[in-house]
């Protein structure tokens, strides 16, 4: 199983939606919570230039982006194959 991890925020609907997802998929993930910033929140931030909302979910080190790009990702069929890897 792919190594998958998440940044969220608490009280995050998005964040929600796609640990769901994830859960759906039967995918283990480490999640990373930022709501007080630090050093995890600097960490997505450089490993995901440009993009400073959460979730940022990464598979196997791959930025797939937030709630939305992994819906996306998944109805196109490609999130199995990643989680599968």
């Amino acid at each position: 199983m792919a190594k998958v991890e998440i940044y969220t925020k608490a009280f995050c609907p998005y964040c929600t939606r796609a640990k769901n997802l994830l859960s759906a998929k039967g995918a283990d993930y480490e999640e990373y919570d930022i709501t007080m910033g630090g050093p995890k929140r600097a960490e997505m931030l450089e490993r995901a230039p440009g993009r400073t909302t959460v979730p940022q979910v990464f598979i196997d080190g791959k930025h797939i982006g937030g709630s939305d790009d992994l819906a996306a990702l998944d109805r196109q069929g490609g999130l199995d194959p990643l989680l599968a890897a």
